[in-house]
């Protein structure tokens, strides 16, 4: 365990980590609504059958955390950039474990969530390293700037290139019955910003005291980037004690995420970020109707 301190209230976090999670070498500014750089987001995992139809974050060497949907997966690949052509830093892994929450619901998709052993552990570089992931005790109001990566679907297609979304977490249009605590939305709620079909399983992440850390799994939706229903994400920090206790060594950094927001979340924005820049977000609602994310049901 260590310390650290966030400049900007001068806090103190305790961070429980096994490896300097959350703290991309290359990823020196943040980037949004367009083709992250080589090596921005180097725990972003593409998992594969025939081709990309889910994401993933690597959590330690040999671990990624996904969505409990996704478990069609016969390859997961590291280090990818684009989906096609030339992918020199990417590192090739079969499964060798799966661990789905015994309480995951297809019909509901509450407690969304999986991790998936790779068939050997990874070196970590400047093209693949862990996520740190939010601890049991995170708070994230309404407003919290929040960033998802993936390659799904973009305007009339999927993306080849892998994408940056800027999304802040909010409430949300739907039925009470539908969102648990297991459960966190994120979007605007005025719409035209989602995750969509092909990113479910990736990372939802959020950046304290020089560390990015997960927060949600990408799970469902109604369309993508529809008004008043923003993307849901499984809560991951619902689920610290969970991920602990199915891996017993080199366990995965946990941080705690303290946020103070408002219940709006039109009252504040992604710091320069211009909501004319984002290209990631303008999905076609109607390549996405499936109640979840993957590319392949």
């Amino acid at each position: 365990a260590r310390t650290l301190q966030d400049t900007k209230s001068s806090r103190l976090i305790y961070v429980h980590v096994s490896s300097d999670c959350g703290q991309p070498a290359l990823n020196t500014r943040i980037v949004g609504g367009a083709a992250a750089p080589q090596g921005s987001w180097p725990w972003q995992v593409s998992l594969q059958t025939s081709s990309h139809f889910c994401g993933g974050s690597l959590i330690n060497s040999e671990w990624v955390l996904t969505a409990g949907h996704c478990l069609q997966s016969s390859v997961l690949v590291l280090g990818l950039q684009s989906l096609t052509g030339t992918n020199p830093n990417k590192v090739t892994r079969t499964v060798a474990q799966v661990i789905r929450h015994p309480s995951f619901s297809i019909s509901t998709l509450d407690n969304d969530i999986a991790l998936i052993k790779l068939s050997s552990a990874v070196t970590f570089n400047n093209y693949i390293s862990p996520v740190c992931l939010a601890a049991a005790d995170s708070t994230f109001y309404s407003g919290v700037n929040s960033w998802v990566t993936g390659w799904g679907n973009i305007g009339s297609g999927g993306s080849f290139i892998l994408q940056t979304s800027c999304l802040l977490v909010v409430l949300s249009g739907y039925a009470p019955t539908t969102i648990t605590d297991n459960m966190i939305c994120a979007g605007l709620l005025q719409g035209g910003k989602d995750s969509c079909q092909g990113d479910s399983g990736g990372p939802m992440v959020s950046k304290q005291a020089g560390r990015w850390i997960q927060s949600g799994i990408v799970s469902f939706g109604i369309g993508c980037a529809n008004p008043n229903y923003p993307g849901v994400y499984a809560r991951v920090s619902q689920y610290e004690s969970w991920i602990k206790t199915q891996i017993t060594t080199n366990q995965p950094g946990f941080i705690t995420y303290t946020s103070t927001g408002t219940n709006s979340d039109l009252s504040v924005s992604c710091t320069g970020v211009s909501h004319t820049n984002f290209i990631c977000e303008q999905y076609q609602t109607t390549k996405c109707q499936n109640s979840h994310k993957s590319t392949e049901t």
